[in-house]
């Protein structure tokens, strides 16, 4: 029978193991690319953006998150239930307060956000906060402080500049095929290989680098799941509230397909029922999720 702990141990292990293999698949790409152009100015280039990208990511991505979604900073005074709620948890979890932010929305959902524990923030819709009772709200609470405390924010920020950068290096190479050609001549049939590859990773890298991704942000939240279960000794409390908000008919209004994967459901609605409509999921099925939770023992 799967603990908390036994659970959060495979989550963990797991998610490093897509890690790792995504970082090598991207040196992997960036490495044929440069040998079928036979210029590695180019790899220079896309690394030096990557870096620009991961930098403003780093420092400011939380804002701009916030930001697109019209967050509004609350305080004890304005938003005492609330505030006491996070902050007891935050004691239990051993965490900073992070700031608390309320979204003006029906469709209740939440995320959280910032670069490490001390420069976090956890945004709740108004929805959310109306449609669910307090130990529900505990455990999405508890889930998204799990995502603070397992540095969950700032993985996902790398996973998706390396994403970037993955694309980035394949539009570069269609670019630079069609209008500067390649050194088949001077690389012989190896030049030839490498350039055949190279078309063909330019298609199928960046979807596959996105399957990666996604695969990466579900484990995310199995482990999140456990971990907020865990940090408040009540998984029903959390199975409850993703069932209330899997079947809430209210669909949030400030969101995109860059945001979606940072909240504890889905505010996009993924479509369900197709053979590989999972591998394009950017959360794994509400209904697995729950199934999962009220099969951990505490």
């Amino acid at each position: 029978m799967a603990t908390l702990y036994t659970q959060k141990s495979r989550n963990i292990q797991l998610t490093w193991v897509y890690l790792i293999g995504f970082l090598v698949f991207v040196i992997g790409v960036g490495w044929i690319f440069s040998q079928s152009l036979n210029n590695p100015i180019i790899l220079y280039i896309a690394v030096g953006f990557a870096f620009i990208m991961n930098f403003v990511s780093y420092w400011w991505s939380d804002k701009i998150v916030l930001g697109m979604s019209r967050a509004k900073e609350v305080s004890r005074e304005n938003a005492k239930p609330i505030y006491n709620l996070v902050e007891n948890l935050c004691i239990t979890a051993g965490l900073p307060v992070p700031k608390i932010y309320v979204i003006p929305d029906l469709a209740p959902n939440a995320f959280a956000t910032g670069r490490d524990p001390e420069h976090a923030a956890i945004a709740l819709t108004s929805g959310i906060i109306e449609k669910l009772d307090k130990a529900e709200l505990e455990g999405v609470v508890a889930h998204e402080l799990s995502h603070i405390g397992n540095r969950d924010i700032l993985l996902g920020t790398a996973v998706t500049v390396l994403v970037g950068f993955v694309s980035l290096l394949a539009d570069w190479f269609m670019r630079a095929s069609i209008f500067g050609g390649s050194n088949d001549d001077d690389n012989g049939r190896a030049g030839i290989f490498f350039t055949v590859l190279a078309l063909i990773l330019s298609v199928l890298a960046p979807i596959a680098a996105t399957l990666m991704q996604l695969a990466i942000s579900r484990k995310r939240e199995f482990l999140a799941d456990a971990s907020g279960a865990l940090l408040t000794r009540y998984p029903e409390g959390l199975a409850r509230a993703l069932e209330k908000i899997s079947v809430d008919p209210n669909q949030l209004q400030k969101v995109n397909n860059a945001t979606a994967h940072m909240y504890i459901a889905n505010p996009l609605k993924e479509k369900r029922g197709r053979i590989f409509a999972k591998f394009f999921m950017t959360h794994p099925p509400i209904e697995e999720r729950i199934s999962r939770l009220r099969e951990l023992k505490v």
